[in-house]
């Protein structure tokens, strides 16, 4: 993942740490824990790809079925800025064949897409509420700044495509992943970073999806990854999640953004 993104994910969970301090040691609280998970709501990932007859969504409509804030609780969702977006011409990969999924995982549309839009999702802190009373102890308080750091960020991006050219893209990033389980280096706009580990992962959703976890290594921090693909019609949407929290915590497990995936799913239905 771009460093921009994880110093600005990073950032973000930061802020919520301050908050919660300054709250511990006798402000109040508002913050809210919401967050949800879905259960399967498609065909899973062994299922036979399909070739859609669906036309290709336009630019406006693929801005219109992609997530918006309030569409999946607990996680506040945003259009990606600038700062998120990575061109194809700026990933490359030590091995060809990995380089359609390293385009996946760096959420860089694949081929020829007609349209493509991407969106960013962070799931709520599950800090406990300090209270009114500014009494917390230094053992609630390290409790609850380990918990506020405790946030899943996804970078979706959407990428619609004409005849069969989304089930084409999903299958040559499954493919990738085969042909480079046991790793490759990924270079991003001049940054080495090395991916190691990918195991396939059990996911549903949309027509058909595939879905895998994964350690990226960069200056010799490891962060574990997952990335989930999955094509509904004429549209490939990968997600890539990544945790702070597992960065500093091998204890803490990753998992896969369900709800995020099913909600974007259901819109694009």
């Amino acid at each position: 993942m771009r460093a921009a993104l994880v110093r600005r994910s990073a950032l973000a969970a930061s802020v919520a740490s301050l908050v919660l301090l300054a709250t511990a040691c006798g402000g109040s609280s508002d913050d809210s824990d919401g967050t949800s998970k879905a259960g399967d709501t498609s065909k899973s990932a062994s299922a036979e790809p399909a070739q859609s007859d669906v036309e290709a969504l336009t630019a406006a409509e693929l801005e219109k079925v992609a997530l918006a804030e309030g569409d999946v609780a607990g996680h506040k969702i945003a259009k990606a800025g600038a700062e998120d977006i990575t061109k194809a011409a700026d990933v490359t990969s030590d091995k060809a064949e990995c380089l359609p999924f390293a385009h996946a995982l760096f959420a860089v549309p694949q081929g020829k897409p007609v349209a493509s839009t991407a969106r960013t999702a962070m799931t709520e802190s599950k800090a406990p509420d300090a209270g009114t009373s500014g009494d917390m102890t230094d053992e609630d308080i390290d409790a609850a700044l380990d918990a506020s750091m405790d946030v899943n960020f996804s970078l979706i991006d959407l990428a619609s495509y004409e005849g069969g050219g989304a089930a084409d893209v999903l299958a040559a990033v499954r493919k990738a992943a085969a042909a480079c389980a046991s790793g490759f280096t990924a270079t991003v706009q001049g940054d080495a970073q090395k991916v190691s580990g990918i195991t396939e992962a059990k996911v549903s959703g949309g027509e058909e999806a595939v879905a895998w976890a994964m350690l990226s290594e960069q200056d010799g921090t490891k962060m574990p990854f997952n990335l989930v693909v999955a094509r509904q019609g004429s549209t490939v949407t990968t997600f890539t999640t990544y945790n702070m929290a597992a960065i500093m915590d091998p204890d803490v497990k990753l998992e896969l953004p369900t709800a995020v995936v099913d909600a974007q799913v259901k819109k694009l239905s």
